[in-house]
Protein backbone atom coordinates (compact mmCIF):
# COMPACT_ATOMS: atom_id res chain seq x y z
CA UNK A 1 0.00 0.00 0.00
CA UNK A 2 1.40 3.39 -1.02
CA UNK A 3 2.11 5.84 1.82
CA UNK A 4 2.52 9.58 2.04
CA UNK A 5 5.30 10.88 4.24
CA UNK A 6 6.67 13.99 5.88
CA UNK A 7 10.18 14.88 7.02
CA UNK A 8 11.17 15.98 10.52
CA UNK A 9 14.52 17.50 11.50
CA UNK A 10 14.52 17.70 15.33
CA UNK A 11 17.92 19.37 15.56
CA UNK A 12 16.53 22.40 13.69
CA UNK A 13 13.18 22.57 15.45
CA UNK A 14 11.55 21.81 18.78
CA UNK A 15 9.70 18.75 20.00
CA UNK A 16 6.57 20.87 20.41
CA UNK A 17 6.63 22.11 16.80
CA UNK A 18 7.49 18.66 15.47
CA UNK A 19 4.70 17.05 17.45
CA UNK A 20 2.17 19.61 16.19
CA UNK A 21 3.28 18.94 12.60
CA UNK A 22 3.08 15.18 13.10
CA UNK A 23 -0.43 15.47 14.53
CA UNK A 24 -1.50 17.63 11.59
CA UNK A 25 -0.03 15.21 9.04
CA UNK A 26 -1.57 12.24 10.81
CA UNK A 27 -4.95 13.96 10.63
CA UNK A 28 -4.60 13.98 6.85
CA UNK A 29 -3.57 10.35 6.57
CA UNK A 30 0.22 10.62 6.35
CA UNK A 31 1.90 7.57 7.84
CA UNK A 32 5.63 7.79 7.16
CA UNK A 33 8.37 10.03 8.57
CA UNK A 34 11.84 10.62 7.19
CA UNK A 35 14.46 12.09 9.49
CA UNK A 36 18.19 12.59 9.26
CA UNK A 37 20.98 11.59 11.64
CA UNK A 38 23.75 12.82 9.30
CA UNK A 39 23.50 16.41 10.51
CA UNK A 40 22.94 15.73 14.22
CA UNK A 41 25.88 16.85 16.37
CA UNK A 42 24.67 15.63 19.78
CA UNK A 43 26.39 12.98 21.85
CA UNK A 44 25.48 9.32 21.45
CA UNK A 45 23.52 9.39 24.71
CA UNK A 46 21.54 12.50 23.72
CA UNK A 47 20.80 11.15 20.24
CA UNK A 48 19.41 7.91 21.65
CA UNK A 49 17.42 9.74 24.33
CA UNK A 50 15.97 12.45 22.10
CA UNK A 51 15.25 10.30 19.07
CA UNK A 52 13.68 7.60 21.23
CA UNK A 53 11.24 10.18 22.60
CA UNK A 54 10.58 11.55 19.13
CA UNK A 55 10.04 8.10 17.55
CA UNK A 56 7.76 6.97 20.37
CA UNK A 57 5.51 9.96 19.73
CA UNK A 58 5.58 9.23 15.99
CA UNK A 59 4.60 5.61 16.57
CA UNK A 60 1.73 6.67 18.81
CA UNK A 61 0.40 8.71 15.88
CA UNK A 62 0.66 5.78 13.48
CA UNK A 63 3.89 6.69 11.67
CA UNK A 64 6.78 4.48 10.69
CA UNK A 65 10.13 6.25 10.93
CA UNK A 66 13.11 6.13 8.58
CA UNK A 67 16.46 7.59 9.67
CA UNK A 68 19.14 8.66 7.20
CA UNK A 69 22.56 7.31 8.16
CA UNK A 70 26.09 6.64 6.97
CA UNK A 71 29.20 5.01 8.43
CA UNK A 72 29.94 8.09 10.56
CA UNK A 73 26.52 7.77 12.22
CA UNK A 74 27.15 4.07 12.85
CA UNK A 75 30.50 4.83 14.44
CA UNK A 76 29.03 7.55 16.63
CA UNK A 77 26.27 5.24 17.89
CA UNK A 78 28.63 2.31 18.34
CA UNK A 79 26.63 0.33 15.79
CA UNK A 80 27.92 -2.29 13.35
CA UNK A 81 26.33 -4.18 10.50
CA UNK A 82 25.99 -7.20 12.79
CA UNK A 83 24.79 -5.14 15.76
CA UNK A 84 22.21 -2.40 15.13
CA UNK A 85 20.74 -2.64 18.61
CA UNK A 86 21.25 1.13 19.07
CA UNK A 87 18.74 1.76 16.27
CA UNK A 88 16.39 -0.88 17.63
CA UNK A 89 16.54 0.77 21.06
CA UNK A 90 15.39 4.05 19.51
CA UNK A 91 12.50 2.27 17.78
CA UNK A 92 13.74 2.92 14.23
CA UNK A 93 11.66 1.18 11.55
CA UNK A 94 13.88 1.91 8.54
CA UNK A 95 17.61 2.57 8.33
CA UNK A 96 18.37 4.48 5.14
CA UNK A 97 21.96 4.11 4.05
CA UNK A 98 22.85 7.38 2.35
CA UNK A 99 26.03 5.62 1.32
CA UNK A 100 26.32 1.82 1.32
CA UNK A 101 28.57 -0.19 3.56
CA UNK A 102 30.81 -2.95 2.22
CA UNK A 103 29.08 -5.84 0.43
CA UNK A 104 29.62 -8.10 3.43
CA UNK A 105 28.20 -5.47 5.81
CA UNK A 106 25.24 -4.74 3.52
CA UNK A 107 24.36 -8.43 3.53
CA UNK A 108 24.71 -8.68 7.30
CA UNK A 109 22.59 -5.62 8.07
CA UNK A 110 19.70 -6.80 5.88
CA UNK A 111 19.60 -9.97 7.98
CA UNK A 112 19.14 -8.07 11.24
CA UNK A 113 16.90 -9.71 13.88
CA UNK A 114 14.88 -6.56 14.62
CA UNK A 115 12.77 -6.53 11.46
CA UNK A 116 14.30 -3.16 10.59
CA UNK A 117 14.14 -2.44 6.87
CA UNK A 118 17.40 -1.37 5.25
CA UNK A 119 16.81 1.29 2.62
CA UNK A 120 19.47 1.84 -0.02
CA UNK A 121 20.04 5.06 -1.92
CA UNK A 122 18.06 4.70 -5.15
CA UNK A 123 19.90 7.67 -6.68
CA UNK A 124 23.05 5.60 -7.00
CA UNK A 125 24.15 2.65 -9.12
CA UNK A 126 24.44 -0.39 -6.85
CA UNK A 127 24.45 -4.10 -7.62
CA UNK A 128 21.75 -4.95 -5.09
CA UNK A 129 20.77 -7.96 -7.19
CA UNK A 130 24.20 -9.45 -6.49
CA UNK A 131 23.81 -8.76 -2.77
CA UNK A 132 20.51 -10.66 -2.82
CA UNK A 133 22.18 -13.50 -4.71
CA UNK A 134 24.89 -13.61 -2.03
CA UNK A 135 22.44 -13.75 0.87
CA UNK A 136 20.99 -10.29 1.48
CA UNK A 137 17.42 -10.50 2.78
CA UNK A 138 15.16 -9.03 0.08
CA UNK A 139 12.28 -8.96 2.59
CA UNK A 140 14.14 -6.35 4.64
CA UNK A 141 15.37 -4.24 1.74
CA UNK A 142 13.94 -1.20 -0.06
CA UNK A 143 15.31 1.85 -1.88
CA UNK A 144 14.68 5.57 -1.61
CA UNK A 145 15.90 8.33 -3.89
CA UNK A 146 17.87 11.33 -2.68
CA UNK A 147 16.55 14.84 -2.39
CA UNK A 148 18.58 17.80 -3.62
CA UNK A 149 18.71 21.05 -1.60
CA UNK A 150 20.85 22.90 -4.15
CA UNK A 151 19.00 24.34 -7.13
CA UNK A 152 19.77 22.70 -10.50
CA UNK A 153 21.23 19.56 -8.87
CA UNK A 154 18.15 17.31 -8.79
CA UNK A 155 17.89 14.26 -11.00
CA UNK A 156 17.06 14.63 -14.66
CA UNK A 157 14.19 12.49 -15.91
CA UNK A 158 16.70 10.30 -17.74
CA UNK A 159 18.78 9.54 -14.63
CA UNK A 160 15.66 9.15 -12.52
CA UNK A 161 14.28 6.63 -15.01
CA UNK A 162 17.56 4.72 -15.15
CA UNK A 163 17.91 4.34 -11.39
CA UNK A 164 14.22 3.73 -10.74
CA UNK A 165 13.90 1.03 -13.39
CA UNK A 166 17.04 -0.70 -12.13
CA UNK A 167 15.64 -1.28 -8.64
CA UNK A 168 12.03 -1.71 -9.74
CA UNK A 169 13.19 -4.62 -11.92
CA UNK A 170 14.68 -6.21 -8.79
CA UNK A 171 11.20 -6.14 -7.19
CA UNK A 172 12.42 -3.66 -4.57
CA UNK A 173 10.21 -0.79 -3.42
CA UNK A 174 11.39 2.58 -4.73
CA UNK A 175 10.42 5.77 -2.87
CA UNK A 176 10.99 9.43 -3.77
CA UNK A 177 10.73 12.99 -2.45
CA UNK A 178 8.58 15.95 -3.39
CA UNK A 179 8.93 19.49 -2.07
CA UNK A 180 6.69 21.90 -0.18
CA UNK A 181 6.43 25.46 -1.47
CA UNK A 182 5.54 26.83 1.96
CA UNK A 183 7.50 29.82 3.27
CA UNK A 184 10.57 29.29 5.47
CA UNK A 185 10.90 25.54 4.98
CA UNK A 186 14.12 23.80 5.92
CA UNK A 187 15.95 20.49 5.75
CA UNK A 188 19.05 19.00 7.34
CA UNK A 189 21.38 21.52 5.70
CA UNK A 190 21.30 25.35 5.51
CA UNK A 191 19.96 25.44 1.92
CA UNK A 192 16.35 26.45 1.31
CA UNK A 193 15.46 25.91 -2.34
CA UNK A 194 13.16 22.95 -1.73
CA UNK A 195 13.93 19.26 -1.27
CA UNK A 196 12.72 17.21 -4.23
CA UNK A 197 14.17 14.26 -6.14
CA UNK A 198 13.48 15.46 -9.69
CA UNK A 199 14.91 18.86 -10.60
CA UNK A 200 11.93 19.48 -12.86
CA UNK A 201 9.69 19.39 -9.77
CA UNK A 202 11.45 22.22 -7.95
CA UNK A 203 9.01 25.09 -7.27
CA UNK A 204 6.18 23.21 -9.00
CA UNK A 205 2.79 22.76 -7.36
CA UNK A 206 3.15 20.03 -4.74
CA UNK A 207 0.03 18.16 -5.90
CA UNK A 208 1.42 18.08 -9.44
CA UNK A 209 4.67 16.59 -8.09
CA UNK A 210 2.72 13.82 -6.38
CA UNK A 211 0.50 13.13 -9.37
CA UNK A 212 3.55 12.86 -11.63
CA UNK A 213 5.14 10.23 -9.40
CA UNK A 214 1.87 8.31 -9.15
CA UNK A 215 1.65 8.19 -12.94
CA UNK A 216 5.20 6.82 -13.07
CA UNK A 217 3.79 3.63 -11.42
CA UNK A 218 7.24 2.48 -10.23
CA UNK A 219 7.34 4.82 -7.22
CA UNK A 220 5.70 3.57 -4.04
CA UNK A 221 5.91 5.96 -1.06
CA UNK A 222 6.13 9.71 -1.67
CA UNK A 223 7.68 11.92 1.02
CA UNK A 224 7.73 15.70 1.45
CA UNK A 225 11.45 16.39 1.85
CA UNK A 226 11.34 19.79 3.51
CA UNK A 227 9.65 20.90 6.69
CA UNK A 228 7.09 22.23 7.41
CA UNK A 229 4.53 21.86 4.63
CA UNK A 230 1.43 24.01 5.05
CA UNK A 231 -1.87 22.56 6.21
CA UNK A 232 -3.32 23.46 2.83
CA UNK A 233 -0.64 21.39 1.07
CA UNK A 234 -1.17 18.43 3.41
CA UNK A 235 -4.92 18.60 2.84
CA UNK A 236 -4.58 18.82 -0.94
CA UNK A 237 -2.21 15.86 -1.03
CA UNK A 238 -4.55 13.83 1.14
CA UNK A 239 -7.33 14.36 -1.40
CA UNK A 240 -5.33 12.82 -4.26
CA UNK A 241 -6.39 9.29 -5.21
CA UNK A 242 -3.16 7.35 -4.63
CA UNK A 243 -4.44 4.30 -6.49
CA UNK A 244 -4.58 5.78 -9.99
CA UNK A 245 -2.90 8.50 -12.09
CA UNK A 246 -4.86 11.70 -12.67
CA UNK A 247 -4.63 14.49 -15.24
CA UNK A 248 -5.77 18.04 -14.54
CA UNK A 249 -7.61 19.54 -17.49
CA UNK A 250 -8.20 23.18 -18.43
CA UNK A 251 -11.84 23.02 -19.58
CA UNK A 252 -13.24 25.14 -22.39
CA UNK A 253 -15.94 27.56 -21.29
CA UNK A 254 -18.95 26.10 -23.15
CA UNK A 255 -18.48 22.39 -22.49
CA UNK A 256 -21.69 20.33 -22.62
CA UNK A 257 -22.92 18.21 -19.71
CA UNK A 258 -22.62 15.00 -21.74
CA UNK A 259 -18.99 15.87 -22.46
CA UNK A 260 -18.39 16.62 -18.80
CA UNK A 261 -19.70 13.17 -17.87
CA UNK A 262 -17.41 11.54 -20.41
CA UNK A 263 -14.44 13.46 -19.03
CA UNK A 264 -14.97 12.90 -15.33
CA UNK A 265 -17.23 9.87 -14.79
CA UNK A 266 -15.00 7.27 -16.44
CA UNK A 267 -11.65 5.68 -15.73
CA UNK A 268 -9.85 6.15 -19.04
CA UNK A 269 -7.02 4.20 -20.64
CA UNK A 270 -5.25 4.17 -23.97
CA UNK A 271 -5.94 1.24 -26.27
CA UNK A 272 -3.41 -1.56 -26.69
CA UNK A 273 -3.39 -0.71 -30.42
CA UNK A 274 -2.58 2.89 -29.60
CA UNK A 275 -2.10 5.57 -32.24
CA UNK A 276 0.94 7.80 -32.59
CA UNK A 277 -1.45 10.75 -32.91
CA UNK A 278 -3.52 10.46 -29.76
CA UNK A 279 -4.39 8.47 -26.69
CA UNK A 280 -7.74 6.80 -27.41
CA UNK A 281 -10.06 5.98 -24.54
CA UNK A 282 -12.91 3.93 -26.01
CA UNK A 283 -14.58 3.05 -22.71
CA UNK A 284 -17.00 6.00 -22.97
CA UNK A 285 -18.33 5.02 -26.41
CA UNK A 286 -21.00 2.74 -24.96
CA UNK A 287 -22.24 5.71 -22.94
CA UNK A 288 -22.08 8.13 -25.86
CA UNK A 289 -23.61 6.01 -28.60
CA UNK A 290 -27.22 7.03 -27.85
CA UNK A 291 -26.39 10.57 -26.68
CA UNK A 292 -26.63 13.73 -28.72
CA UNK A 293 -23.15 15.22 -29.08
CA UNK A 294 -23.53 17.96 -31.69
CA UNK A 295 -20.49 19.39 -33.43
CA UNK A 296 -19.14 22.46 -31.71
CA UNK A 297 -17.33 24.75 -34.11
CA UNK A 298 -13.69 25.47 -33.32
CA UNK A 299 -11.53 28.15 -34.88
CA UNK A 300 -8.57 25.80 -34.72
CA UNK A 301 -7.58 24.41 -38.11
CA UNK A 302 -5.38 21.87 -36.35
CA UNK A 303 -5.55 20.31 -32.92
CA UNK A 304 -2.24 20.45 -31.07
CA UNK A 305 -0.50 18.27 -28.52
CA UNK A 306 -2.34 18.42 -25.20
CA UNK A 307 -5.77 19.14 -26.70
CA UNK A 308 -8.53 16.90 -25.32
CA UNK A 309 -11.23 15.85 -27.80
CA UNK A 310 -14.51 13.96 -27.77
CA UNK A 311 -15.92 12.48 -31.00
CA UNK A 312 -19.26 14.04 -31.94
CA UNK A 313 -22.32 13.02 -33.98
CA UNK A 314 -20.40 13.40 -37.26
CA UNK A 315 -18.55 10.13 -36.61
CA UNK A 316 -21.44 8.27 -35.04
CA UNK A 317 -19.88 4.80 -34.70
CA UNK A 318 -17.11 6.24 -32.52
CA UNK A 319 -19.25 8.87 -30.80
CA UNK A 320 -18.25 9.55 -27.19
CA UNK A 321 -14.65 8.37 -27.57
CA UNK A 322 -12.19 10.56 -25.67
CA UNK A 323 -8.88 11.39 -27.31
CA UNK A 324 -5.78 13.23 -26.06
CA UNK A 325 -3.71 14.65 -28.88
CA UNK A 326 -0.05 13.63 -28.94
CA UNK A 327 0.77 14.82 -32.45
CA UNK A 328 -0.78 17.60 -34.52
CA UNK A 329 -3.93 16.55 -36.43
CA UNK A 330 -6.33 18.35 -38.75
CA UNK A 331 -9.67 19.47 -37.36
CA UNK A 332 -12.14 17.60 -39.60
CA UNK A 333 -15.28 18.56 -37.64
CA UNK A 334 -15.68 15.07 -36.17
CA UNK A 335 -14.16 15.92 -32.82
CA UNK A 336 -15.14 18.51 -30.24
CA UNK A 337 -12.43 20.33 -28.33
CA UNK A 338 -13.31 20.05 -24.62
CA UNK A 339 -10.12 21.20 -22.95
CA UNK A 340 -6.35 21.23 -22.88
CA UNK A 341 -3.52 19.83 -20.77
CA UNK A 342 -0.78 22.35 -20.06
CA UNK A 343 2.91 21.57 -20.56
CA UNK A 344 3.33 19.99 -17.12
CA UNK A 345 0.26 17.79 -17.52
CA UNK A 346 1.55 16.71 -20.92
CA UNK A 347 4.63 15.35 -19.17
CA UNK A 348 2.32 13.08 -17.19
CA UNK A 349 0.52 12.08 -20.40
CA UNK A 350 3.90 11.18 -21.90
CA UNK A 351 4.71 8.67 -19.16
CA UNK A 352 1.35 6.90 -19.19
CA UNK A 353 1.85 3.41 -20.50
CA UNK A 354 -0.60 1.78 -22.91
CA UNK A 355 -3.71 0.58 -21.10
CA UNK A 356 -2.54 2.47 -17.98
CA UNK A 357 -5.82 3.59 -16.34
CA UNK A 358 -6.16 7.26 -15.43
CA UNK A 359 -8.73 9.80 -14.35
CA UNK A 360 -9.28 13.34 -15.54
CA UNK A 361 -9.80 15.91 -12.81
Amino acid sequence: MRKLGISIYPEHSSLEKDLAYMKLASKYGFSRIFTCLLSVEESKEDIIKNFTAFINKAHNLGFEVAVDTNIDVFNKLGARADDISAFAKMGVDIIRLDWPLSDRENILITNNPYNITVEFNASSDMALDLLIKKGANRNQMSTCHNFYPQEYTGLSKERFDYFTQKYYDMALDVHAFISSNNDNTFGPWPVFKGLCTLEDHRHKDIVYQLRYLLADRRIKDVIIGNSFASESELKQLSEVDLSIPSLKIEEISDIMEVERKILYDFVHADRIDSSEYFIRSSISRAFGKDKDIPQRKSEKEYFEKGDVLIINNNLSYYKGELEIVKKKIKNTGERNLVGHFNEDEQKIVDILAEQNPFKII
